[in-house]
């Protein structure tokens, strides 16, 4: 299984530039190959929203004269609903944020679970979703179990350490209050129960738990490598 697929490498070169995408490799399937894993070995992948930041991954390195093709070619994909009718018919607000291809790659694999609620058939039991829709709506918070307590990909919804204090949001943040009533309920949730929270865009802290301090804020606990 996968969890968040990243950008890879598959926007041509003036479209890196653009969207400040440096690596001219896909940095995905690298990191994929250093664990052992190839594309075949990969069975789910849950995405949690189509941004191209967070759904790229799946697409092959850009080639001149080729069209786009998916990389995980055998693989199941897991998308919430709400966020898949997004990339369908996105704003003129977020449309640059889509690759307009991709869901109908997707698609035409006839292996598409649209989710609309805490859990998936595909993945069965230990796995279930925390949702939200400030950022963009549908996006999907993938909760799972293991042997050192529960852990969830935090996504957008809180990317880093400093968005772990609840006033701070993003630009591309759709709508920026939601985002805060809906990380002050997250970030409770999973103080109150020890979840470690992964970060999708923090260059420093991978993973770490959430406490309350003194004063009621929200602060990153501890990191794992």
């Amino acid at each position: 299984m996968l969890l968040e697929a990243g950008v890879g490498a598959f926007f041509p070169p003036e479209q890196r530039e653009r969207f400040g995408v440096s690596e001219d490799r896909h940095v995905l399937l690298d990191g994929l190959a250093a664990e052992g894993v190839g594309p075949g070995d990969v069975d789910v992948v849950v995405l949690s929203h189509l941004h191209f930041d967070h759904a790229g991954g799946v697409l092959r390195a850009w080639e001149p004269d080729h069209p786009p093709e998916l990389v995980f070619t055998d693989a199941d994909y897991v998308v919430g609903r709400t966020a898949w009718d997004r990339a369908a018919a996105p704003t003129p607000r977020d449309r640059a944020s889509f690759i307009a291809e991709l869901p109908g790659l997707l698609e035409a694999t006839g292996r598409v679970e649209l989710v609309d609620g805490p859990t998936s058939s595909t993945l069965g039991d230990g796995y279930r979703f925390h949702t939200s829709d400030g950022h963009t709506p549908g996006l999907l918070l993938t909760e799972f179990d293991t042997g050192d307590g529960p852990v969830v990909y935090a996504s957008d919804l809180v990317p880093g350490v400093p968005w772990v204090h609840v006033p701070i949001t993003m630009g591309y943040d759709r709508f920026f209050e939601l985002v805060v009533q809906e990380k002050a309920g997250f970030l409770a949730d999973v103080a109150a129960r020890g979840v470690t929270v992964v970060f999708t865009h923090d260059p420093d802290v991978a993973a770490s738990t959430i406490r309350q301090d003194d004063r009621g804020r929200f602060v990153a606990e501890f990191s794992r490598p």
